[in-house]
């Protein structure tokens, strides 16, 4: 059975208002409860330092597993498997493109199972692992949106189903304090307590998203929301490979209340590859964040980060093949253009804000100057997200999550105009564009079933795919299945 949805562009901005409103009156509701930290971290994401306040022993929510935790803290070996099946209804689209996301109806199940290993031999030094395999579908081939639906998807159906070297990190602390403050161990760091004052260094293999614009509400695929925009940032277009990882060094300074940590890093050979580039001194990547442990709203927790990033790659120039293009009487292709190194930079902002004891609101908005293609991450040169997540601590089910996220994209005027001249981009491509920012709603639930089993049911709605105005609204629902070993 086929459906047909209908809904137009007034509904996002409607639901835009509304959910503002929300947040404007949980803010206020909440206003005179006591203070209390961030949502725990989950398995998939861990702050670069530790959380701006510590849980409560007492609301304990970090995931549950299958098998007990190993007790010696000079090791670390834990393990996942999340599987996302998804599917959408068809959708009215007078016209597809190459990189479209189809109208028909489709469904697709993405898989990505990971073992994390760590070893510590001394009090400042570990060595972090982690093996990985990643496959199975995505909707029309991950083509088609620059939201995508899930960030498990591997893009390209063509790389090896083998598994592959994740991470590869040497972590060292280097203690400018006496002091000593608790950390919360994971598979990024094994550490239980470190320096108050610290300067960390880690190089090797590892995903920017690890360290950098971290958001303990929305950041993690494996508990919390799956659309690429709400779980990073959109148009902070990180180095990476095709399965998001790179290869560099990371220093990171510390002092409490705050913290700034640096990276430098290997771009790929072309947009989206699985080959990176290992002439550093012509292609090679920068990334800046600053981070205050301090909320917006008095005597509550909460983190602002502000990001900066500078790419410099084998990247081509919308504008320029555009004007090549029409001199010639041909479509413009944006890899059409001999070797040469050009620069993509941009800004984040990230905030994440307590409003009571189980609810965490964030915020997320993003610019880049829009001028290069769109290289590693996904196609936006601009994007707001923001979203509210809940502990299920507050209805005695401390294991189960809730949330649900309004996300705006958008592409600057030369992007633009070379996707209305039939250009392809690594993501989008209709043939032709009648543009309108792309407008998502997600909303997840994850339910604890037993003993490191969850699964989540999640609804998205998508306005204007692709930024195309002519083609949707779509509807994803989902089903998510986590076990976690």
């Amino acid at each position: 059975m086929n459906f047909i949805f209908t809904i137009d562009d007034s509904l996002s901005r409607r639901v835009f208002t509304g959910f503002v409103s929300i947040l404007i009156l949980a803010a206020s509701s909440f206003s005179q409860q006591p203070a209390s930290a961030p949502l725990s971290q989950t398995s998939d994401s861990s702050l670069a330092s530790p959380s701006p306040a510590q849980p409560d022993p007492q609301n304990d929510a970090f995931p549950e597993s299958m098998f007990p935790r190993i007790k010696n803290t000079h090791y670390w070996l834990t393990g996942q498997a999340n599987f996302i099946f998804q599917t959408h209804p068809e959708f009215p689209a007078p016209y597809s493109g190459p990189h479209s996301l189809l109208p028909p109806y489709e469904k697709a199940t993405s898989r990505v199972l990971t073992l994390y290993t760590g070893y510590r031999p001394t009090d400042a030094t570990e060595f972090l692992v982690d093996i990985e395999e990643a496959g199975g579908a995505a909707l029309s081939q991950g083509f088609g949106l620059a939201g995508n639906t899930d960030l498990d998807i591997v893009r390209n159906p063509q790389l090896s189903k083998t598994p592959y070297l994740g991470r590869g990190i040497y972590h060292h602390i280097f203690a400018l304090s006496k002091d000593r403050v608790e950390n919360e161990r994971s598979f990024l760091s094994l550490f239980e307590e470190v320096p108050r004052r610290r300067l960390e260094f880690r190089i090797g293999k590892f995903s920017l998203p690890d360290f950098f614009d971290i958001n303990t509400a929305g950041s993690d695929t494996h508990f919390q929301f799956i659309n690429w925009t709400t779980d990073n940032n959109g148009a902070w277009d990180y180095a990476a490979d095709t399965r998001g990882y790179t290869v560099g060094a990371l220093a990171d300074f510390e002092d409490g209340s705050w913290g700034f940590r640096v990276a430098e890093s290997l771009m790929p050979k072309v947009a989206n590859g699985i080959d990176l580039v290992w002439k550093p001194w012509q292609a090679h990547a920068e990334n800046y964040e600053f981070e205050l442990r301090k909320g917006v709203l008095p005597k509550k927790a909460g983190v602002i980060r502000l990001l900066g990033y500078t790419n410099a790659a084998n990247m081509g120039v919308y504008r320029d093949q555009v004007i090549k293009a029409a001199e010639a009487g041909t479509t413009p292709d944006i890899t059409d253009h001999p070797w040469h190194i050009t620069r993509k930079y941009g800004l984040g902002f990230n905030l994440e804000q307590n409003l009571s004891n189980y609810l965490t609101a964030f915020v997320r908005a993003g610019w880049n100057n829009g001028r290069t293609e769109s290289f590693a991450y996904t196609e936006v040169d601009q994007t707001v997200a923001e979203g509210v997540a809940a502990n299920g601590i507050w209805w005695h089910r401390k294991q189960d999550r809730a949330g649900v996220a309004f996300i705006s994209n958008a592409i600057k005027k030369d992007h633009q105009n070379y996707l209305n001249a039939g250009g392809l981009g690594f993501l989008l491509g209709d043939g032709q564009l009648n543009y309108g920012r792309e407008n998502i709603l997600e909303t997840f639930y994850t339910v604890h079933v037993w003993s490191g089993i969850y699964v989540a049911p999640g609804l998205q709605h998508i306005n204007n795919p692709g930024y195309n105005r002519d083609r949707g609204p779509v509807l994803v629902p989902s089903f998510r299945l986590h076990l976690e070993f």
